[in-house]
C-alpha cells in the first residue's frame, strides 16, 4: 500500500486531500510513523524524529494513529489477496507476499501481469486507496519490484534479469543487510550488489560467518528460495508506551504497567490466544533497558493474572532517576486457558486500579500544545469553562457532536479541542472550538473510506505495461 497510514488519513479527512500528512508520536520523543508523499517533498521519513519533522514541513497536518481504521482497511486488502491464492504472507497492516502460480491466478508473464493490474484496480475499488505491486520469480525480488511500482504503479521483474537488476543496487536492498553490516561491508570495499557477487562466497562467509554470508551471496546473484508461508506463527502479543517526560513517582509507574497489561490483555484477547509468560520492559533515563518475566502455572487473558504478574515484575526493578519506556508483554501463547485460580482469587480481593478518565484509549502521546486553526464560530467559547480534569482529544481522531455531527480533531491544548466537521466522501468541512469538557462532543469510531471512481482502462493495459 502506498503511504498507508497518511494515506487512509487523507481518504478519511477531505481537507487534507493533496496536502502534506504526517501520522506518528506527536510527542517530544515521538517519531515519524508515515508521510504523505506530499510531505516527502520536504524530506520527512518515516522512523525520522517528530522534532525534525516538524523544522521541514511547519505546515503539514500532524496526526496520531488510529491502528482501528487501518486493520479494517487491511483486512479488506488481505481479502482481495486471498482471492488471488491460498498462499498469502502478511509482512505488516500494509504489505504482503502472494505465490500466485499456487492459487492458479499465474502461468506466464500476462497473466501475472493481468492479476496484478486486476488487484490494483480491486484494491482502489474497495478500499479507496492505492497499492503498488512488484511481480518476479521471489520474495526478494517481488519485494524490490514493489518498492520501485510507488506509487500507484506495477512493475514486472523478467526471469533472467536478475542480476543486470541487482548489481547497481546499494547492499542494504537484500533481505537481512541492516545498518551494522551494510557499515561492515562498505569497509571491505562493497557498498553494490554487484560488488557482493565479484568478492564470492568464500569472502562473505569469512567477514559475516558461513550462514549470513551464504545466504547474502546467493541473493546478491538473483537467487531467493524463500516459501511464501501462509501463516506466520505469533510468538508473543506486547504493548509499550514512550513517556515525553520521564516518570520519578513510583505509584505513577505502577498505574502506567497496570494500565499496559490491560491493554495486552485486551490484545490477546483479540487475537484469540492466551499466555503463560509475563514481560516487563523498562527503559530507564540513561537509556539502559532492562526486562523481567515471570512464568505463570498455566496460559491466562486474565487482566487480573497479568497485572498482578506485571505489578510483581516491576518490584524487582530500580526506577531511581527516572523512567522514558514501559512495555508489558505475554508470550507462551495458547489457544486456551488454565486460569490461575489462586492468582485470580488475589485479584478479586483488590480492585482494578482506576484509570483516570481523562486517559483515552489512544496512544500514550500528547494532544497538539494548541488549537490548529482560528475559530469560525466562537460561540462555544461564550462561558467559562469548569475545571476539574480535561478530557484527552488526539490530533486526527473521530469524534462527533450532538449538533454539528461527525467530524475530526484538529488540534487541541488550553483546555480547547479545535474540530473539523466533515466525513469520508464530502466536501472540505467547517471548523469550530469547543471546550474539551463539553457533553455534547465525544470521541467516537472512525467512519469507513469511501472508494475512488475508477478511471477506465485502454484495452490490453495490462500488455503494455
Amino acid at each position: 500500500m502506498d503511504a498507508f497510514f497518511a494515506a487512509a488519513e487523507q481518504a478519511a479527512k477531505p481537507s487534507l486531500r493533496g496536502k502534506p500528512v504526517v501520522v506518528g508520536g506527536l510527542g517530544p520523543r515521538g517519531v515519524v510513523s508515515t508521510a504523505s508523499y506530499e510531505a516527502r517533498r520536504f524530506g520527512v521519513h518515516s522512523a525520522m524524529p517528530m522534532g525534525q519533522a516538524r523544522r521541514l514541513a511547519p505546515n503539514a497536518a500532524y496526526l496520531v494513529p488510529r491502528f482501528s481504521l487501518y486493520r479494517t482497511v487491511s483486512e479488506q486488502v488481505m481479502e482481495l489477496l486471498g482471492r488471488l491464492s491460498p498462499l498469502v504472507e502478511p509482512l505488516s497492516l500494509d504489505e504482503a507476499f502472494v505465490d500466485l502460480e499456487a492459487g492458479g491466478s499465474a502461468h506466464d508473464t500476462a497473466s501475472a501481469l493481468a492479476a496484478g493490474e486486476r488487484l490494483r484496480r480491486d484494491i482502489r475499488v474497495v478500499t479507496g486507496l492505492t497499492g503498488s505491486v512488484g511481480l518476479a520469480g521471489s520474495k526478494m525480488l517481488a519485494k524490490i519490484g514493489s518498492e520501485q511500482a510507488k506509487p500507484d504503479g506495477l512493475v514486472l521483474i523478467e526471469p533472467g534479469t536478475e542480476r543486470e537488476l541487482l548489481g547497481p543496487m546499494p547492499v542494504r536492498t537484500l533481505p537481512g543487510v541492516g545498518p551494522a553490516t551494510g557499515e561492515h561491508l562498505r569497509r571491505a570495499g562493497m557498498t553494490t550488489v554487484a560488488e557482493l557477487a565479484e568478492a564470492g562466497e568464500d569472502e562473505l562467509v569469512r567477514l559475516l560467518g558461513k550462514a549470513h554470508g551464504a545466504s547474502l551471496y546467493r541473493m546478491a546473484l538473483g537467487h531467493d528460495d524463500r516459501p511464501v508461508v501462509s501463516e506466520r506463527e505469533t510468538k508473543s502479543v506486547s504493548v509499550e508506551d514512550t513517556f515525553d517526560v520521564d516518570l520519578h513517582d513510583r505509584v505513577r509507574v505502577r498505574v502506567e504497567v497496570e494500565r499496559l497489561a490491560d491493554r495486552c490483555v485486551q490484545r490477546l484477547r483479540a487475537a484469540g490466544h492466551s499466555g503463560r509468560t509475563v514481560v516487563l520492559k523498562v527503559r530507564r533515563y540513561d537509556f539502559s533497558t532492562l526486562t523481567r518475566s515471570e512464568t505463570l502455572r498455566g496460559p491466562t487473558d486474565d487482566p487480573g493474572v497479568v497485572r498482578e504478574a506485571a505489578g510483581r515484575l516491576l518490584e524487582s526493578v530500580d526506577t531511581t532517576g527516572g523512567v522514558r519506556l514501559l512495555g508489558v508483554g505475554v508470550t507462551g501463547l495458547a489457544d486456551f486457558t488454565q486460569e490461575d485460580l489462586f492468582a485470580q482469587a488475589a485479584a478479586a480481593e483488590q480492585p482494578a486500579p482506576a484509570v483516570p478518565a481523562a486517559t483515552s484509549a489512544a496512544s500514550n502521546e500528547p494532544t497538539e500544545d494548541a488549537p490548529s486553526s482560528l475559530v469560525e464560530d466562537g460561540s462555544a467559547l461564550a462561558r467559562e469553562p469548569e475545571a476539574p480534569a480535561e478530557r484527552r482529544f488526539p490530533a486526527g481522531h473521530d469524534v462527533r457532536h450532538a449538533e454539528y455531527g461527525a467530524g475530526w480533531v484538529q488540534g487541541s491544548g488550553l483546555r480547547r479541542v479545535t474540530v473539523r466537521f466533515e466525513e469520508p466522501g464530502s466536501a472540505p468541512g467547517r471548523v469550530r472550538t469547543f471546550w474539551t469538557d463539553d457533553p455534547e462532543l465525544v470521541l467516537s469510531e472512525p467512519l469507513p473510506l469511501v472508494p475512488l471512481p475508477l478511471v477506465p482502462e485502454p484495452p490490453d493495459s495490462a500488455q503494455s505495461s
